[in-house]
């Protein structure tokens, strides 16, 4: 109950970061930046209160500039730098399921059918002669791997630096 009840708070956890820092936050932000930039800025300056004597026309200009400057950001991050790749890394790196076999299908079906599968091919192998025994200790290593994903385990090393 204790799990349950601890599994339950971390996931509000989550929800609540990802819809503050990403919804909210970004709202906020974008207003308040607009805000700043008009009333400390714009407002102090001649120049640019002649440009722009209401906030309204600024905050559309500057929301029809930036939108699409802010898109060919996003699109230099994922495609032109090596800053996704990074991150991406991390997440990888991170995330036990790389390691070790979600629950659901893949434990309870995918695994066993590869593990069955991997059985009877190395029957079938083992009555022709055709299995030397580099194939027959390489066959066996992947079953114990594949034994050791279905009880829930994990294989391979997670890298914890960066």
């Amino acid at each position: 109950m204790k799990l349950i009840r601890a599994r339950f708070l971390t996931r509000l956890w989550y929800y609540f970061r990802i819809g503050y820092s990403t919804y909210l936050t970004f709202a906020l932000g974008y207003i308040s930046t607009l805000v700043t930039i008009y009333y400390l800025a714009i407002k102090n300056l001649p120049t640019l209160l002649d440009l722009f004597p209401h906030f309204v026309p600024f905050a559309i200009l500057a929301t029809v500039i930036g939108g699409p400057a802010s898109v060919a950001i996003g699109w230099l991050h994922f495609k032109r730098t090596p800053a996704y790749s990074s991150e991406q890394d991390i997440s990888v790196e991170a995330n036990p399921y790389n390691y070790k076999t979600a629950p659901g299908k893949e434990r309870d079906a995918i695994i066993p059918m590869f593990l069955e599968l991997l059985l009877l091919q190395e029957k079938a192998l083992d009555a022709q002669k055709l299995l030397s025994e580099e194939e027959k200790d390489r066959i066996h290593a992947i079953q114990d791997k594949l034994r050791v994903l279905i009880s829930g385990g994990m294989i391979g090393t997670p890298r914890r630096s960066l």
